[in-house]
């Protein structure tokens, strides 16, 4: 199976090889039809700190690293 991929912001930085990525998704909602903004935030593994607040990323499903993390970023 496929390993999810999805983009986001870097909302956090202060743990150390750990960076909290902000994802918004957008969709239409089936009563309304307005178009709904959901946001959910990630915790992905970031081995070398690369990133800061405020960068595009792409984290990617892996396996479990700690108790949060599930995710890691792929590319900036």
């Amino acid at each position: 199976m496929p390993k999810r991929i999805l983009q986001g912001t870097v909302t956090s930085d202060a743990n150390d090889q750990t960076v909290t990525v902000l994802v918004e998704r957008r969709f239409r909602h089936p009563v309304l039809k307005k178009t709904v903004r959901k946001t959910k935030k990630y915790r992905a593994h970031d081995e070398r700190n690369a990133f800061k607040v405020g960068d595009q990323v792409r984290i990617q499903e892996c396996a479990p690293k700690s108790k949060t993390k599930r995710w890691e970023v792929i590319a900036g």
